[in-house]
């Protein structure tokens, strides 16, 4: 048996990125996988199928997590099709970079809308199903840079630090009903945007961490299997940090 099986998860922004890798890892652990993303694509379709491989129920929403009444209406078609929710993931999130000078009002409210204002949504609508179970583990994808900031990102790390509190909050609140809440904030991770970025700018991250490698979607996922999982049983609250020991 996984140290996950016959838990239900729920994933936002999960059809590609680190969301899958977190929904391919919890599904190899056991748990049945229920995922949002804008659209149910082919890619959607494809990571659907590929979480079922697994031998696990999957299913794929289409939902823009920004949306109070979309999350609402999602959070109740799980709890339908799958009977609990155990597990939510709030992983959904974009950028939209700029200086502060140059920041229009659009990129603020879009990044704040989709990074912390999702996790307010689909916190608010699984607290009450988690709480009729007694128990359930949430978990905030966050960010070193809403632990330190970061030039030029300034509605990013504001809406990370924000989905940081978030958690904080909500494991106040909530412990005494046995729900858990916690972040992850992913450093320099390896994927198809970081990769993008020049062979300079890769070099001065990697100076800055004293690994000296950027992380994998896999690192990621194996702490929110941690979180995720009763070996975490004891664990809220807290903020861990998956980046190789860059900010200490």
């Amino acid at each position: 048996m996984g140290l996950l099986t016959g838990k239900t998860a729920l994933i936002t922004g999960a059809a590609r990125g680190i969301g899958k890798a977190i929904a391919l890892r919890f599904a190899a652990e056991g748990a049945n996988i229920a995922f949002t993303d804008l659209v149910i694509d082919e890619n959607g379709k494809a990571t659907e199928a590929e979480i079922a491989s697994l031998g696990v129920k999957a299913k794929g929403y289409a939902s823009n997590a920004a949306d109070f009444a979309q999350s609402e209406e999602v959070v109740k078609q799980v709890k339908e099709d799958f009977g609990s929710i155990d597990i939510l993931v709030n992983n959904a999130g974009i950028t939209k970079d700029g200086l502060m000078l140059r920041m229009t009002e659009a990129q603020w409210d879009a990044v704040i809308g989709v990074n912390l204002k999702s996790a307010f949504n689909f916190i608010h609508a699984c607290v009450p199903v988690m709480m009729r179970q007694r128990g359930g583990s949430i978990i905030n994808m966050a960010s070193v840079v809403g632990v330190h900031g970061n030039a030029g990102q300034a509605n990013y790390a504001a809406s990370k630090a924000g989905m940081i509190a978030l958690a904080k909050s909500v494991a106040q609140e909530m412990g005494p009903k046995g729900i858990r809440a916690n972040a992850i904030a992913p450093g320099f991770i390896d994927t198809a945007m970081t990769q993008e970025l020049s062979e300079e700018v890769r070099k001065e991250w990697m100076n800055q961490i004293p690994l000296r490698r950027g992380g994998t979607v896999d690192d990621v996922a194996n702490c929110a299997v941690y979180l995720a999982s009763d070996l975490s049983s004891y664990v809220s609250g807290q903020v861990i940090q998956v980046d190789g020991g860059m900010n200490m």
